[in-house]
């Protein structure tokens, strides 16, 4: 099937895959976009599994400043080398994250942080939810590993859907560009700050000790 230069163009400002990429979705897809889509996001998938044993040390520390200066974020993401992270594609990627930390305020990086003592606490409140509704056992368990999905894709960074784009979560975003740039990228770590956060608890606790006395 011939493949016109403008859906190669399109193709490319919608997903930033190069040239020979996009001509080669488009081809499996038969011209099909969307279609060519979804094959350039299992090959980024494919791709960066296969560069996920690679160790990223190189990369950018970046800031955003958001609501007037009321929010902030500080995220750190790696690569492999300094030229990559010098890149204008690496950059906007960075920033784009800031923003969406700052936007869907994740609590962790990914599932596996989360200490287990807060995973018991989600699932007695789940276990209790569904117990009195009385429905059986088997279904209850289904109800809370259904409940407990729901809750990773709130609280982990990566399993949540990007801001942006509502067809992404943040993990295929980032396989996306481990397959355009060529090199493995973690989300290392970040930090999100909201002025005058936990100063009411703190506040009430102080005035609740001075009444005392």
């Amino acid at each position: 099937m011939e493949i016109s230069i403008e859906l190669v163009k399109d193709l490319r400002q919608r997903t930033g895959a190069g040239v020979i990429d996009c001509k080669a979705a488009l081809q499996e897809a038969q011209g099909n976009m969307e279609a060519a889509i979804d094959y350039l996001r299992r090959k980024g998938l494919a791709t960066a599994a296969k560069k996920a044993g690679r160790i990223a040390t190189d990369g950018l520390i970046s800031s955003y400043i958001h609501a007037g200066g009321k929010m902030g974020v500080l995220v750190e993401i790696n690569c492999e080398t300094d030229f990559v992270a010098k890149t204008e594609d690496f950059q906007t990627f960075v920033k784009n994250i800031a923003m969406h930390i700052a936007a869907a305020n994740p609590q962790y990086i990914r599932r596996e942080e989360i200490p287990e003592e807060a995973l018991e606490r989600e699932r007695a409140i789940y276990r209790t939810q569904a117990q009195d509704s009385g429905k059986p056992q088997k279904v209850i368990d289904k109800i809370i590993e259904g409940k407990m999905e729901r809750f990773y894709s709130e609280v982990c960074l990566l399993e949540q859907t990007y801001v942006r784009d509502s067809d992404l979560t943040i993990k295929e975003l980032l396989d996306a560009m481990i397959a355009k740039i060529g090199e493995n990228m973690t989300i290392r770590r970040f930090a999100r700050f909201q002025l005058g956060e936990g100063l009411s608890s703190q506040s009430s606790s102080t005035t609740a000790s001075s009444s005392v006395k």
